[in-house]
């Protein structure tokens, strides 16, 4: 066990709030703090569960059959606790997708899709009588599911999927068939060799449970062809498969038909709303909010600690190597990372929340705001996924070579918060699909300004009302304003372009993709405009909660993070906004007091996410702070260091040294 490294030490010593604190708000309170803490001392004392050889010294069959091992061992554990009325929603999310989670199975669990999608999807498209059917089956892990929707060759676009399911008057089953090569199920989790049960969605977008595995032999049930797709940049353990139908038989009453339905006689009855089929990848998108908070948290952590014990480059001849992070270009990379990560988490809260209520309203069929919950969804997954895949590269390349290393974390931490880039919807497409909302949105308040427009996108009728924005004096106010009215004037753009299309003879398909740019913009800042609203009234209304040590804290975090955020999209500022230079250098200089005035307290807010650092697993960013002697512990766990001399020398090295060229 190491000392406390000094220069860590002295950082803790300087700040001038209680990190403490901050952990409680950010585990939501008191008693889920505790919870968690006695969570993690049930999972990471386990020895089971520990992995004495790193992942990246073994093979792609041996890591997913050690994730399997320690799946089964926490689904017991689980189970252990729903026996003793100890199982709630909160440890579920943390070990399946949580900190945890990637704590004990850091490049994912195969089990998860069966929680995460499998399991939500029967709730949420199942009849009352097929809930009954297949839940308690489900829970208990009788048998085990994954969620099929993406094909080899359509991912978003749903209404594309080549997999046929056609229904037999005769016998009252759907026969499914993949036509072709590219008809084949291909990405979803715990597929390859885990799950013997799938939700497959097939075209007329039906969802059908269909067993694909024997319950007892675990062999491919008559007509599937299923496998595992190989390895990819991160999530090595999710063991992503490949399914294939040739006249694969399900019985009527394995279509969900809670939203839809065929009767015995084939007839289809369409959904009320064709947003209700995607409530399963509207659940996981609000989820991968908070996932990206995480992954801020933990990049952000990981690269202050060590920016706080690495010295190098004196800024002062006459003097000796500072910390890294006394560098100000440091202090840039960094510091907007942490405030990320608390804006992210506030807003995570916010639509959880606001999805939790949305879905109330589905239940008692009310289904006015939910066009408006999937538009947000989407747009807020692609930009804070965006954000979370940038910003922890952007840590990594803060550690200089170190963060190369394996044992920085960062190659994992960016293999798994860059897939979420691309899936539960590729950005792009998600993007779109808020676009098309918004656009209609504004379409209609242009048309009616009687119009009453849903909370999220009220603020298009401000440049309708006001089309100059005034006013602008570089505090938080304004520039959440001015991020209103910047999106509502992309909105508008997009809007225009479209209809100057489509006047043109185009139809709205074609219409939208030559707009595709200005749609996609539009969609983003309407992202960003929401972030920003959200962070300035909940972070403004938490810093009145807390002391005011860290209410002062919350405060300055807000702040660089609307400063940041308004430099990064200052050409779209300056345009509609029209900001004077003065102006311009007003937020540059306001931005760098904002990073002086952080230094002293950002190890103690990385402190604060109260990250374990079996958790964090990273030689750079551990609470110690002894990152050279970590890096060289995990160097001579190199199998390669096991012997003096490898065979490689004797069998190629030795003789070419030895022959004549």
């Amino acid at each position: 066990m190491y000392t406390i490294n000094p220069d860590l030490q002295q950082e803790r010593d300087g700040a001038t709030f209680n990190p403490y604190e901050l952990t409680i708000w950010w585990d939501g309170g008191t008693e889920k703090h505790e919870k968690r803490k006695a969570l993690e001392k049930l999972f990471l004392e386990d020895s089971e569960l520990k992995d004495d050889l790193p992942l990246s010294y073994m093979s792609h069959k041996q890591i997913y059959e050690n994730s399997v091992r320690k799946a089964v061992l926490i689904a017991k554990k689980l189970r252990d606790l729903h026996d003793v009325g100890e199982l709630s929603v909160d440890t579920y999310t943390a070990l399946l997708g949580g900190t945890l989670g990637c704590a004990l199975l850091k490049e994912g669990n195969p089990l998860s899709v069966h929680f995460v999608m499998f399991v939500p999807t029967i709730l949420g498209q199942g009849t009352m009588e097929q809930q009954i059917t297949w839940l308690s089956k489900a829970w208990e892990l009788n048998i085990i599911g994954t969620y099929a929707q993406t094909e080899l060759g359509h991912g978003t676009f749903l209404r594309g999927l080549e997999t046929r399911a056609d229904y037999d008057e005769k016998t009252q089953e759907f026969v499914l068939n993949s036509p072709t090569l590219t008809a084949y199920k291909w990405w979803p989790g715990g597929l390859g060799n885990t799950a013997n049960y799938a939700v497959v969605v097939a075209q007329l977008l039906a969802p059908f449970i269909v067993q694909i595995r024997d319950e007892e032999t675990h062999m491919p049930v008559p007509g599937v062809d299923i496998g595992e797709i190989g390895p990819k940049l991160g999530m090595k353990s999710g063991n992503n498969g490949y399914l294939g139908f040739k006249n694969v038989r399900v019985p009527l009453n394995h279509m969900l038909m809670k939203n839809q339905q065929v009767l015995f006689d084939g007839t289809y009855i369409p959904p009320k709303n064709s947003a209700l089929t995607y409530g399963t990848m509207m659940f996981v998108r609000v989820v991968l909010i908070r996932d990206a908070s995480l992954a801020l948290a933990k990049a952000s952590t990981i690269a202050v600690r060590y920016s706080a014990v690495r010295r190098q480059s004196p800024i002062d001849p006459n003097k000796p190597e500072p910390q890294i992070m006394d560098h100000i270009t440091q202090q840039l990379k960094l510091f907007p990372q942490v405030a990320k990560a608390i804006v992210f988490k506030a807003n995570g809260d916010i639509i959880y929340d606001m999805y939790a209520h949305v879905s109330q309203e589905i239940e008692k069929g009310a289904l006015e705001r939910l066009p408006e919950m999937h538009a947000l969804s989407c747009c807020l997954k692609a930009v804070c996924s965006a954000d979370a895949a940038s910003g922890v590269e952007v840590c990594r390349l803060a550690c200089g070579g170190h963060g190369y290393m394996d044992c920085s974390n960062f190659p994992t931490l960016y293999g798994m918060s860059t897939a979420v880039c691309t899936y539960e919807g590729e950005n792009t497409v998600m993007l779109l699909q808020t676009a098309r909302y918004l656009v209609k949105a504004y379409g209609q308040a242009a048309l009616n300004p009687q119009v009453q427009l849903v909370p999220t996108v009220a603020y298009i009728k401000k440049i309708i009302e006001e089309p100059e924005f005034v006013g602008f004096d570089g505090s938080s106010e304004a520039i959440v304003e001015a991020f209103e009215y910047v999106a509502a004037n992309k909105i508008r753009i997009a809007y225009e372009r479209v209809e100057q299309q489509r006047r043109k003879g185009a139809v709205p398909e074609v219409a939208t993709n030559r707009c595709g740019i200005e749609m996609v913009q539009a969609a983003e800042l309407h992202g960003r405009a929401f972030l920003a609203h959200t962070a300035l009234t909940e972070i403004q209304a938490l810093s009145q909660k807390v002391s005011p040590a860290l209410g002062e804290i919350f405060q300055l975090l807000l702040e660089l993070y609307l400063v940041d955020a308004c430099l990064h999209g200052i050409g779209d500022f300056l345009r509609f906004i029209k900001l004077t230079q003065q102006d311009v250098n007003g937020l540059e200089l306001h931005f760098q007091e904002c990073l002086k005035r952080l230094r002293p307290n950002v190890v103690a807010l990385v402190d604060g996410f109260d990250l374990h650092d079996r958790i964090l697993d990273s030689a750079l960013g551990a609470y110690d702070g002894n990152v050279y002697e970590k890096i060289f512990d995990a160097a001579k766990k190199s199998p390669l260091n096991k012997e003096a001399v490898n065979a490689s020398f004797q069998k190629y090295l030795k003789p070419l040294m030895k022959s004549n060229l």
